[in-house]
């Protein structure tokens, strides 16, 4: 069932306003970064750097240490295992 307006309070209906309105200013913010970090990717790659190895780099930063070399080891076994190492 629909909730009609005139079922909320004023108190309700500011409070709503304000998560919206909060939520398009955090979106505007994302944008912005967004923006920022494709400009720093390019400088990157304007100096010669590989963008997809920095952007591995980022992501295996990421993953805390002890996770990270546990997932390697068992890469680095299945790998072994097919010959590939």
């Amino acid at each position: 069932e629909l909730v009609q307006p005139q079922a909320l309070t004023e108190t309700t209906k500011d409070k709503l306003r304000l998560y919206v309105q909060r939520i398009e200013t955090l979106e505007a913010e994302k944008k912005e970064i967004q923006d920022q970090i494709k400009e720093v990717k390019a400088d990157a790659k304007a100096l010669g750097f590989d963008v997809k190895a920095i952007n591995g780099v980022v992501k295996i930063r990421k993953i805390d240490r002890q996770k990270r070399e546990e997932q390697q080891m068992m890469l680095d076994l299945y790998l072994h295992a097919m010959g590939e190492i």
